[in-house]
């Protein structure tokens, strides 16, 4: 394959960046970068990390599942990632009788390996700048997007032709540069290892997004291909995947000021943003999002902790809705805490004040607070409800989110389509409702249903659904008796019901909840969101030359774009931090503080007892420290944010050290503003993986099959 070089004609000149702050493209890697991390400790070359003609680094880092990352860590295609990332794939897998989440899973053979449907990883094959040919024709700010998006369309075509491969083109710097990459998608990916719950999910909500920390967040997974070593679907007569590389592991520890490297996937962040943003986080978004999914929680968690059945098919969604409810409780917290919002409206007075000094600058730039302030304006006004239509109404209960996949047949239904298709498009749906129904309790459901309509209907009070209205105004607020003659009459809460529907298709105009779901729907594209798309059009522009003076006018500012699940590198070094005044963390915890937390029966904090037995021991083995400890995990300064979640933690020799999983809360306005002096990676210590696998789990032919450095 031809190798493409880069030319970002946006990055300036390079003159001090931070060690630790950044979120760099790994293919273009500028000489400051490369040398400042040489200097912390790094051995490799930029073409042993980044290579298009050969095997480096880049080839053992996949996208995973689409919102995560992994690493290949063995010849034969073993993939290593967080346990929270293949979470949803072992539930489908666990039931009362095989519990995989609460035990866990060890596979001693490669015929013990479960194939997951659906589940796909992506190798980054190539990267091209084809900013040029997006933009062309682009003449105005009406069109531009329209322009764009058939740009984009056409450029796809014609790089994919006939070739197995997917085509991403995605914009940088606020749309200022826009890049294409090309991905092989492997389809067969197999779980081999998954830590029992007291392990890989230890600590839960309480101690997620928080240090010290003490979990085993990891799983391991296998890659498939064909028999000539191309992706393909699952097939028995498929063969593990011969690796065009993999990381060797670590097991000599780490050290205050230890080389850090992290090659993965970070998903969003927009730390160009304007102090408009940070207020609205600070007084719509992040609240709104609390508000919705604390209620949502309450009622799993009621549901959960009653019946060990409803607990292994919510364990996934209840991990992803708590994981942004924290999240954004922490963000809310840290913006305030270290003024961001001040930072901000700082920054935008120097830039004001450097325009005003030149009369170019004031003919390209003087009047974009304009339009980015009535942009905001709207947004200002739409924000919250346009939260609690997301979070409450649409994608509130289950079976009102489920029913939305029905529209299209239901308008070939109403528009008189022919029976063949309609039919095959039924048949095609089969597949979807046993899944929905497998993992489905119509309890819950309609608790969570009833508590977060009975909470939209009290907080929001303009651009509200005319049904949700009618139906509050008419029952003082409280949804209990809708939602429970709804739940009594809809085909989408009962699985029988349904299926005998796709047999014999017909308008589901009159099932409440679907009825429900198009009004909110409907009501949504009528009324918020073109004053979603007007505030756009007159703010968004602006917001583009933002990015681009800014990058004039600080000419000594190395400028990482913004992550936006591509991939990036990060460097920095292993390294303790002070949390507030007298609160100073070490930099790594250990088995012993796995033990204090320990609560007996506690979802959060149980621990298996062939661990404790172990634990108790001390049986460490060589994974034991010069003290004859076993650490757990350590923290870095490295930059990341979600989507690095299972990201390898690397040496400067290019070996795998740890895993990264999560941030810290001091820091959670990272995705704003970088924290130089708190922010933290917090990572798995490679020799705790390695003691889970040869202790705990006892897979010797998992263990034979990596490459170890002791």
């Amino acid at each position: 394959m031809k190798k493409v070089i880069l030319s970002i004609a946006l990055i300036i000149s390079v003159i001090i960046v931070k060690a630790d702050e950044g979120m760099w493209l790994p293919y273009n890697l500028s000489g400051q970068s490369l040398a400042e991390m040489q200097q912390l400790g790094c051995k490799l070359t930029a073409e042993q990390i980044f290579n298009l003609n050969q095997p480096s680094l880049k080839d053992a880092i996949v996208q995973f599942g689409g919102g995560c990352t992994g690493e290949l860590i063995s010849p034969e295609g073993l993939l290593l990632t967080n346990h929270h990332c293949g979470l949803s794939y072992v539930q489908k897998h666990a039931t009362v009788e095989h519990d995989y989440l609460t035990d866990g899973f060890w596979a001693y053979s490669k015929a013990e390996e479960l194939p997951n449907p659906g589940l796909t990883v992506s190798f980054l094959a190539n990267v091209e700048d084809v900013t040029d040919l997006v933009l062309e024709g682009v003449t105005d700010e009406g069109t531009r997007n329209d322009v764009i998006f058939e740009n984009i369309k056409k450029i796809t075509k014609e790089r994919k032709g006939e070739r197995d491969v997917e085509i991403e083109i995605v914009p940088f710097y606020t749309g200022n540069q826009y890049i294409m990459f090309e991905y092989d998608v492997y389809r067969d990916v197999r779980l081999v290892c998954c830590p029992p719950w007291g392990i890989g999910k230890y600590g839960a909500d309480t101690d997620n997004w928080t240090w010290p920390r003490h979990k085993g967040d990891f799983n391991i997974f296998r890659v498939y291909t064909d028999r000539d070593g191309k992706p393909a679907k699952y097939s028995e007569n498929n063969i593990p995947m011969q690796s065009k590389h993999y990381l060797p592991i670590n097991i000599k520890g780490v050290k205050p000021g230890d080389y850090a490297m992290i090659l993965g996937y970070p998903g969003s962040t927009d730390r160009y943003s304007t102090s408009y943003t940070v207020k609205n986080l600070i007084e719509s978004d992040c609240p709104s999002i609390i508000n919705c999914r604390t209620t949502k929680l309450n009622e799993y968690r009621k549901h959960m902790d009653a019946d060990q059945e409803v607990f292994i098919k919510y364990a996934s969604k209840q991990a992803s809705v708590s994981n942004y409810w924290k999240y954004a409780i922490g963000q809310k917290k840290q913006l305030v805490r270290n003024h961001v919002y001040d930072k901000r409206l700082a920054q935008e007075e120097a830039f004001r004040e450097w325009v005003n000094q030149d009369p170019e600058r004031q003919a390209v730039y003087g009047d974009i607070f304009n339009g980015i302030e009535e942009k905001w304006e709207i947004l200002d006004d739409i924000i919250m409800p346009m939260t609690y239509l997301r979070e409450a109404g649409w994608n509130g209960g289950e079976a009102v989110a489920f029913s939305r996949r029905f529209m299209r047949i239901n308008k070939l239904i109403n528009e008189k389509g022919s029976k063949e298709d309609i039919a095959k498009m039924a048949q095609g749906m089969k597949g979807q409702v046993a899944a929905f129904f497998k993992d489905y309790d119509k309890d819950l459901d309609k608790d969570v249903t009833i508590a977060l309509l009975n909470l939209f209907y009290r907080d929001i009070d303009r651009y509200v659904p005319s049904m949700i209205e009618e139906i509050g105004s008419k029952n003082g607020g409280d949804f209990t008796t809708w939602v429970n003659k709804a739940f009594e009459k809809s085909i989408f809460v009962d699985q029988a019901k349904l299926e005998k529907w796709l047999e014999k298709p017909k308008s589901l105009d009159k099932d409440p909840i679907f009825a429900f779901t198009i009004n909110i729907i409907d009501e949504y594209a009528d009324v918020v969101y073109p004053m979603y798309e007007a505030a756009g059009l007159l703010g968004n522009a602006g917001e583009r030359l933002y990015m681009k003076g800014l990058m004039e006018m600080q000419t000594e500012r190395n400028f990482y774009p913004d992550a936006n699940f591509t991939m990036r590198l990060t460097y920095g070094t292993v390294e303790p931090y002070k949390g507030a005044d007298a609160v100073n963390y070490s930099y790594y915890t250990t088995m012993d503080g796995v033990m204090a937390k320990y609560v007996p029966g506690n979802w959060e904090f149980d621990i298996p007892q062939d661990v404790r037995d172990l634990a108790e021991a001390r049986d460490y083995g060589r994974y034991a420290d010069e003290n004859g400890n076993l650490i757990v995990n350590f923290i870095t300064t490295n930059d990341i944010t979600g989507g690095n979640s299972g990201s390898p933690v690397i040496n400067g020799e290019g070996e795998l050290i740890g895993l990264a999983f999560d941030g810290n809360w001091e820091a959670m306005s990272g995705d704003i503003m970088f924290e130089q002096k708190v922010q933290r990676t917090i990572c798995m210590d490679a020799r705790y993986l390695l003691w889970c696998l040869e202790k705990v789990g006892q897979v010797k032919n998992v263990i034979n099959e990596l490459t170890i450095i002791e």
